[in-house]
Parts: C-alpha cells; sequence; structure tokens
C-alpha cells in the first residue's frame, strides 16, 4: 500500500480566521543602509563596494568602482587623512580598516597595468573652461570630460598639480605618482594649459558655456615680528613651491617654524631634509587644538621635530629669538602670561596659513565674497553670475585633497546639468548603518596589515617616500576586514537560521529574496543578520 499523502494545505497567514492560528504582524524585508565610511568620504565614494571587488581579487573592477567618484587614487591613498577610517565600525571590534592603503594598493595597480578611464557620455558640443589644475579643477575635468564636455584647465603653475605638487613633500606623494594620475585624466581629451595665471575671467571664458574656478590657497598669511634680519624670515608656501621645483635653500643649522597646520608640520620635516640639525615648531595652542592632522605631528616628532606648545613668538633676533608663554582662556583662546623664553633659531619660517587669490573674481557680476575672502556658491556650487562655478579652498570648506575632489565631482554634475538645461535630481540618502544595528557575532578580531616605513635615519637624509604600501596578499586581507555595514554580503546567516525556509537563495551576486507564503515574521534572520541588512517592518494588513 503506497503512503498517505497529508493534503492539508498551509494556513492563510493573512486572510484565515483569527482563531485559526498565528497571524503575522511584521515581515522581514532586505535593506541597503549608508556605510559609515561611504557617508564620511568629502569625496563620496563607494567605498564598500570597492573593498568587496578587493576582497574578490578583481582589483580591475575595484578601481573602475573607486575612479567613477574620485579619478587620483594613487594620490589620495598617500595624503588623504581618511576620514573614513575615523569613524569605520571596525573601530568597536579592534581596529579600523586601512581604507586609504587599499587605495594606494589600487591606484599604483593601476599604474603598473596601464589601465584608463573610457568616457561614458556621447560628445555634448559644449565647451567648459577650469581655472587651476588642483585636485578640485583636475577632479571636475575628469567628470565633465566623461560627460562628453571639451574641458580645457588653465593653470599659473609651471606644471599641473596645484598645491598637491607645489605643497605637498615628495616624501609624502612622489611626482611620478601625481603624474601618473593627471596624465590618465589628459587621456580623456582634456587640454591642460601651463604658466598660464587669469586675471580678467570676463575675457577668458569667452567661447566657453561654463567656467570652473578652483584656485587653490598659495597665498601666505603673515605676522608682524619685529626683527633684525628680515631676510632670514621666509613664507612656508613658497618654501616649500622652491624645494619641490629643485631648489635647495640655505636655511643654517637651526630651523624654527611659527604654526600649528600641516603646512608647518611639512616645513619642518623639510627643513630636516635639507639638512637642519634642529626643526622646532612654536604653536600658540596645545596639542588638542593644533589644525595640524595627529599623524602628521607625530611623523614630524618621530623625525626630530621639537614642537614647543603654548609659545607665541614676540621678536627674531637671530640666532636668538623671544617666545611668550601662552595660556588657555576657559574658550581655549590663547592668551598671553607675561613669561617670555629664548630659543636658537637661524631661519624662521612662517606657516600661518593661507589664502586663496581670488581677486580676479572682483569684477565679475554677482560674484559675492565673505569676510575671509572666499567665494560665496550655492548648493549646485554657482556663484551669482550665472555659469561661473567655484569650489576647492577658494570656497567655505576644509582645505584637503579629498575635499576638492568632492567639491570638483559636485561642480561637475550641476555643470552638466545646467549646460543641459536639466534640474539636478539627487536620490534621498539611505539611513547610516551606525554600530548599534549591528549583529558583530559574525567576525573574529583581525588586526590591521599596516604600510611599512622606512627607518628615520633613512628617511630624514632625502625627500624619497616614507611609506611602502600594501602587497596584493595584504590589500585583500584588509579589504576583508570590512564589515559590510548595512548591505547584504551573502553571509548564509538569514538562509541558515529561518525555521520556515522561508529565504530563498539567488545565486552569488544576486543575495537573497523572501518567501512570504511560508515566513510567518518571527524575526530570526533579521536578528542573526550581522550588518543589519534585514529589517522587520509592520505588516500590512487587507
Amino acid at each position: 500500500m503506497s503512503a498517505a499523502r497529508d493534503l492539508t494545505p498551509l494556513p492563510d497567514l493573512l486572510h484565515g480566521a483569527p482563531a485559526a492560528g498565528p497571524v503575522r504582524t511584521r515581515r522581514p524585508v532586505y535593506v541597503d543602509l549608508l556605510p559609515p565610511c561611504n557617508n564620511a568620504c568629502p569625496a563620496g565614494e563607494n567605498i564598500q563596494a570597492w573593498l568587496a571587488a578587493v576582497r574578490d581579487k578583481d582589483y580591475e573592477q575595484a578601481w573602475r568602482i573607486l575612479t567613477g567618484d574620485n579619478p587620483l587614487p594613487a594620490i589620495h591613498g598617500r595624503v588623504c587623512y581618511h576620514p573614513c577610517e575615523d569613524v569605520c565600525n571596525r573601530l568597536q571590534l579592534d581596529s579600523a580598516v586601512s581604507i586609504h592603503a587599499v587605495e594606494r594598493f589600487l591606484g599604483d595597480l593601476a599604474t603598473r597595468s596601464h589601465w584608463s578611464f573610457g568616457r561614458t557620455g556621447e560628445p555634448s558640443g559644449k565647451r567648459v573652461l577650469v581655472i587651476g589644475a588642483g585636485p578640485s579643477g583636475l577632479s571636475a575635468a575628469f567628470h565633465l570630460a566623461r560627460r562628453g564636455h571639451q574641458v580645457e584647465v588653465r593653470d599659473a603653475g609651471a606644471e599641473p598639480g596645484g598645491m598637491m605638487r607645489y605643497g605637498i613633500p615628495a616624501y609624502r606623494l612622489p611626482r611620478d605618482v601625481l603624474a601618473a594620475d593627471i596624465a590618465r585624466i589628459e587621456s580623456l581629451g582634456v587640454r591642460l594649459t601651463v604658466n598660464h595665471r587669469v586675471t580678467d575671467l570676463d575675457a577668458e571664458r569667452s567661447g566657453f558655456d561654463a567656467v570652473f574656478v578652483a584656485v587653490g590657497a598659495h597665498l601666505s598669511k603673515h605676522a608682524e615680528i619685529p626683527a633684525r634680519d628680515a631676510s632670514r624670515i621666509i613664507d612656508a608656501v613658497p618654501f616649500l613651491r622652491e624645494v619641490a621645483a629643485g631648489g635647495q635653500p640655505v636655511l643654517g643649522r637651526r630651523v624654527a617654524v611659527y604654526g600649528g597646520g600641516n603646512t608647518a608640520m611639512d616645513a619642518a620635516r623639510t627643513a630636516r631634509r635639507l639638512g637642519a640639525d634642529e626643526a622646532l615648531i612654536v604653536y600658540r595652542r596645545t596639542r588638542a587644538r593644533m589644525p595640524a592632522h595627529e599623524e602628521e605631528a607625530a611623523a614630524a616628532e618621530q623625525e626630530g621635530v621639537r614642537i614647543n606648545w603654548l609659545r607665541t613668538i614676540t621678536d627674531f633676533e637671530g640666532p636668538e629669538m623671544t617666545v611668550e608663554v601662552m595660556e588657555l582662556d576657559e574658550t581655549g583662546y590663547p592668551r598671553p602670561t607675561g613669561r617670555c623664553e629664548t630659543l636658537r633659531a637661524d631661519t624662521l619660517i612662517l606657516a600661518l596659513g593661507q589664502d586663496a587669490d581670488t581677486g580676479f573674481l572682483a569684477a565679475v557680476p554677482g560674484v559675492r565674497f565673505r569676510a575671509d575672502g572666499t567665494v560665496e556658491v550655492s548648493p549646485q556650487m554657482m556663484t551669482g553670475c550665472p555659469g561661473v562655478f567655484a569650489g576647492g579652498d577658494m570656497v567655505p570648506a576644509e582645505r584637503t585633497v579629498t575635499v576638492g575632489t568632492g567639491h570638483g565631482k559636485k561642480a561637475a554634475r550641476y555643470i552638466d546639468a545646467y549646460l543641459r538645461g536639466a534640474v539636478e535630481a539627487r536620490p534621498g540618502r539611505h539611513p547610516v548603518a551606525d554600530y548599534p544595528l549591528l549583529h558583530p557575532w559574525y567576525f573574529a578580531d583581525d588586526p590591521t596589515r599596516h604600510e611599512s616605513e622606512r627607518s628615520v635615519a633613512s628617511r630624514v637624509a632625502d625627500f624619497g617616500e616614507v611609506m611602502s604600501g600594501l602587497t596584493a596578499e595584504a590589500a585583500v586581507f584588509e579589504a576583508g576586514r570590512c564589515l559590510s555595514c548595512g548591505n547584504c554580503f551573502e553571509c548564509d546567516g538569514c538562509l541558515g537560521s529561518c525555521p520556515e525556509d522561508a529565504v530563498i537563495k539567488l545565486g552569488p551576486g544576486h543575495r537573497y529574496r523572501f518567501d512570504y507564503d511560508r515566513c510567518t515574521g518571527c524575526g530570526v534572520c533579521a536578528e542573526q543578520c550581522p550588518v543589519a541588512a534585514i529589517s522587520m517592518v509592520a505588516e500590512e494588513q487587507r
């Protein structure tokens, strides 16, 4: 006799009578949240996506995902201060993913492999002038060219790169790395015109349909310091520019740097490489309140630079310098104490900040300036003059390479819409996948793989690069440390935990779907998902 078949139908969880069995009041749905690293990236990179491609050893795909947002990965992998890592949820487990090091790996691999960009848009017949060949101008040129526009970049420098070339020393950014990333942008048909200082914007923009102005902050701020020999007081920006151009300024045995920003750190470290036995920094606030990034100050100290906190220079009579001891008031503002000390220095380098040279915009109708000299722009990066956009150091924002790159990308998007007579509509942002949303039971502790670096004794002897980058093996391992916050990475946690077999696996790269005829709404799948990619939502009653 054949076995009896169970013909009892499955209960209708939505439409059955209340007493017929459990009624599902919620259901699971797959969601995509915004990873904290993506949210913090000033260049708007999809960091999580390209890390996943590196983890799978699909390096070229990773590079193409990355450069869809940022065309300068080899540069950013060296000089970006990686705010993405400051918010990485992995910090709550062990240490942040070394995102910038993996980015550098991809950028260097692209150069060695001769990968190139491709255009994504049909020729538009529109021409755009970009003023400034720094990170913001180059980024805008890249994104505009990819959209099919003809782009010319004009820059006052002898070579393109802006402050990346003339402000960042070679030990942090080798010039061949800079040249390779810029050449790749040129290969899109972008025309670079150097040794061309713009003084009359109306005359320059003739024949162009739009302009993006991204002039860097090359003008040094000054302080009145009584000095017996003013020739021994120099500005940091011209000093770094001279060294970047191959100059060997004579500084003497002892060098003092006045300021507490990244430029001050670079000036002091450069002085050590030029032969100064002693390099000291004088700064009027505390370490906690310095504008320089902590890693830059730490690197300077490793190389023998001495930092004098809570000090301000009152006069310089070389080789003697008088400094006054400061203290912070209740608001953190430094105030003098009347107590003075004497330090010794043969040369004083001023690193008190920079301004952008925006005077050529003063005659442009509609362009407005803030009290600090920066240019006001709309949320669409346009100045008060239609068709003239601005970004980078010359607009109110943090002055970093990555912020400037992000400005160029954003401006290109709105310039493209302006040229096409369209309205640029951006989709809403997903909620951020903060650490409390995660279920990190799935992840083991894995310490960060760090880049190796040269010994202090060897690196202060020349301008060779300090950091050496990650190997392919280390880059893959580091990418694999990503928690994939807020986005399914197909760990099968939901599949294995569902008691009703209501989770259907769709194959590699296609994730899963729910069979709601089987799902009881128990929520075990959401509890097991390590990355908060499943949300339980209220059931729609019918």
